[in-house]
């Protein structure tokens, strides 16, 4: 930003000459005539003028520079600058997904008091997809093997809050892909270690590069999300579940 203030340096004081009784602007010095003064008047304007013309001509640059500048950041935190996934289906909340694999016929449907557990991978999709927590997508690879999954009660509010709506209405076996916006549908900026609002990356590399978009306001901070239900657990009533 310019400090014009700088600039007010080179300009003439407006109070400079005292006023005659004739109106004109004259300096009084002991053997100079009012012809010699006008003249030099004349001399002293032009020069101010010369000078004004030349301080607007350089401010003028600099003024143009910051507000293009302006314009550019505008833009890059418009909703042009985040991307956008047409093979998705999005939801009135604001996360978007895609069923790669519905679930067993006539299974059980996770809904708000279940707990469910699951296996999932993230990506930063929109920052050059770098995965978070990779563990072979979600066809085969790791899905197939024995973990120690994702546990939550949907509801509790421990998980990203686009995930956890995901994940209602699965059943069983269900594979889905969830996007997730930046905002009240992603991690909470306040919780850095991820310790409150899941699921946290495993991995010291995972929660660096998912905490270096997340903090980083010139890049787009959508989330990929690659969840395979594995089981729901019914609550029995007691403070307790029911191994489903």
């Amino acid at each position: 930003m310019v400090d014009t203030r700088f600039f007010f340096f080179l300009l003439p004081a407006a109070s400079c000459a005292f006023q005659t009784g004739g109106g004109s602007s004259v300096l009084s010095r002991p053997g100079t005539s009012s012809t010699q003064l006008s003249a030099a008047d004349d001399d002293i304007a032009s020069r101010r003028s010369f000078v004004a013309a030349t301080t607007s001509a350089a401010i003028l640059p600099i003024f143009t520079a910051t507000a293009a500048a302006n314009a550019e950041d505008s833009q890059m935190y418009s909703p042009k600058f985040v991307q956008q996934y047409d093979d998705f289906t999005p939801t009135e909340e604001g996360w978007s997904y895609k069923d790669v694999k519905i679930g067993k016929d006539g299974g059980v449907s996770a809904q708000d008091g279940d707990r469910v557990v699951f296996d999932w991978s993230g990506y930063t999709i929109g920052y050059f997809g770098r995965p978070f927590e990779a563990k072979g997508g979600p066809q085969g690879g790791a899905f197939d093997k024995e973990l120690d999954y994702f546990r939550t009660v949907l509801g509790s509010k421990t998980m990203v809050t686009g995930l956890e709506c995901a994940l209602r209405g699965m059943k069983v076996g269900g594979i889905r892909q969830v996007i997730v916006p930046y905002g009240p549908l992603s991690y909470p900026p306040e919780d850095k270690e991820h310790d409150a609002v899941g699921p946290k990356p495993t991995t010291f590399s995972g929660m660096r590069a998912l905490n270096f978009v997340l903090e980083n306001p010139r890049v787009d901070r959508t989330l990929l999300f690659n969840v395979k239900l594995i089981r729901v657990d019914k609550s029995d009533g007691k403070g307790g579940f029911i191994r489903g």
